[in-house]
């Protein structure tokens, strides 16, 4: 009877022995969830049981972020993304609230019939885009991390706030208070909370760590309070009151 060869299947089998050994199996992809949080804003000092709701029915703008801990916040990338933009629209900014990664280039573009200014002279990202005219637009990058007031140097109604942060993990609360942060791999994290009408004391008092699992994804609740002393009233970027624009018998801008 003549013998069977079996040499031929031998080296298929070392190429995929060999394989396996040099390298493994695929790696896992890492496990990320969707972060929920409810937030509840309420008026009057802080620890006030009774305290009401601070807006009926509107517990909107408040900004929750989550600081990677295991690893550093990777550089925010743009490319192949609309860039973020503050637009200038019937004498508001729009949104009035814009939270980017630190590093992030935004636009401010101009989309009203008559001459803006953007400034901002506090905290964050200090600069001032002189005037411009409709149709126009300039650009700011949120190089540092910060809470950037904005202001129009013409129309003193006109206020809104960028807020940069060290993460690609934030959101924003609804008028319900949910907040949703899409996409948060598994570790542990700082969670932050921001809210322009609640004191920076308060706010910090909220920082706290937080572990993130495909089983550990809801924040729960985050209560705050708003400061009962908050206005929106502000000087111009001279630190002066604004001056009312002439009556000339025209419609003023």
């Amino acid at each position: 009877m003549p013998h069977k060869n079996h040499s031929r299947s031998v080296p298929v089998i070392s190429v995929l022995f060999a394989l396996c050994i040099c390298f493994g199996e695929a790696p896992a992809k890492a496990q990320s969830s969707n972060v929920t949080a409810k937030v509840d804003v309420h008026s009057g000092a802080t620890g006030n049981a009774n305290a009401k709701s601070a807006v009926a029915g509107d517990a909107s703008g408040v900004v929750v972020w989550l600081k990677p801990l295991d690893v550093a916040a990777a550089p925010p990338d743009q490319t192949g993304h609309p860039r973020p933009q503050v637009a200038q629209f019937k004498k508001q900014f729009e949104p009035h609230l814009l939270v980017v990664q630190a590093g992030t280039l935004v636009d401010f573009p101009n989309h009203d019939p008559f001459f803006h200014n953007v400034f901002s002279l506090f905290d964050g990202k200090r600069f001032d885009l002189g005037l411009y005219e409709a149709g126009a637009t300039n650009s700011v990058r949120f190089d540092r991390v910060g809470v950037s007031y904005l202001f129009c140097n013409i129309h003193p109604e006109m206020s809104g706030v960028v807020v940069a942060v060290d993460s690609t993990y934030f959101g924003i609360s609804d008028a319900s208070g949910a907040v949703a942060i899409a996409n948060v791999p598994a570790g542990r994290y700082e969670m932050h909370v921001w809210y322009e009408r609640s004191l920076q004391d308060d706010l910090t008092k909220l920082t706290r760590v937080v572990r993130i699992s495909d089983s550990a994804h809801d924040l729960g609740a985050i209560s705050l309070f708003a400061n009962p002393n908050f206005t929106a009233a502000h000087k111009n970027k001279y630190g002066q009151d604004y001056v009312p624009p002439p009556d000339t018998g025209y419609g003023n801008p």
